[in-house]
């Protein structure tokens, strides 16, 4: 029902409702349009800005095409998360966000060593950044240790990455902290560009994805979206690497 086109177009409110109708989609043909304002933290305005944004006249008109929506079978067998993943791969082809990737991929492929920083699964996947990265013939590191010592001078002219779901983390928001203070370049990862990292950060690569937690705070955010993100800034450094052998 939603075209990439039309995702694109999305502000950053209208991200947060899109986002909460993917992970609600039984529950959003019955609610209210004040309803889903509350539960998005929107105003009605918004939530009627986004409808017509997708073609709806109005609420009314919207959540009758969307309940249509999910009665077609072939959608219906799609869990919430697999159609937000498919979603996410869409966007990743859009225009904007591989202009995003390439400028990163530029800073990495001119860098004299990249360093991946972030805890928990984050940590897991800097570990995978790192060797990822050193496949394709850049020096890689990861740092999944918040209090690793960063000497002054050695990170120079580094491209340092950091990855966190939910860029709010305190760990990797000061060792990102001390990085800024030497001469290099700093990337985020993350699910938005409004949380603390993307602000302290050069650039940021956001996959807007809703984060996922249970009642004792364990994130269970899929890491998919960053998986494909590094593995697609590879190839492009690779790329570089290739065109200018040539």
């Amino acid at each position: 029902m939603f075209t990439c086109q039309e995702i694109k177009s999305f502000n950053a409110l209208e991200l947060e409702v899109y986002n909460y109708i993917m992970r609600h989609q039984d529950q959003v043909v019955e609610m209210k349009i004040r309803e889903l304002a509350d539960a998005t933290h929107v105003s009605t305005t918004t939530i009627l800005r986004f409808c017509k944004k997708i073609g709806c006249n109005g609420y009314s008109e919207f959540k009758l095409k969307y309940r249509m929506y999910l009665n077609q079978e072939d959608k219906r067998i799609q869990s919430a998360d697999t159609a937000i993943l498919l979603d996410f791969i869409n966007r990743v082809e859009l225009e904007e966000f591989n202009q995003k990737l390439d400028e990163v991929a530029g800073l990495i492929y001119y860098a004299q060593k990249i360093i991946f920083i972030g805890i928990g699964n984050s940590g897991i996947l800097a570990k995978y950044g790192a060797r990822y990265f050193s496949g394709v013939g850049k020096l890689a590191q990861y740092i999944d240790d918040p209090f690793y010592p960063v000497p002054p001078g050695y990170y120079d002219a580094s491209v340092i990455i950091a990855l966190s779901v939910s860029g709010e983390s305190n760990e990797t928001i000061n060792q990102l902290k001390r990085f800024t203070g030497f001469n290099c370049a700093t990337v985020a990862i993350t699910s938005s560009e409004k949380n603390t990292i993307s602000k302290i950060s050069d650039l940021t690569i956001s996959y807007n994805f809703p984060l996922e937690r249970t009642s004792v705070e364990l994130d269970l955010t899929t890491q998919v979206p960053v998986l494909h993100i590094l593995e697609k800034l590879g190839k492009k450094v690779q790329s570089l690497s290739f065109n200018k052998a040539i």
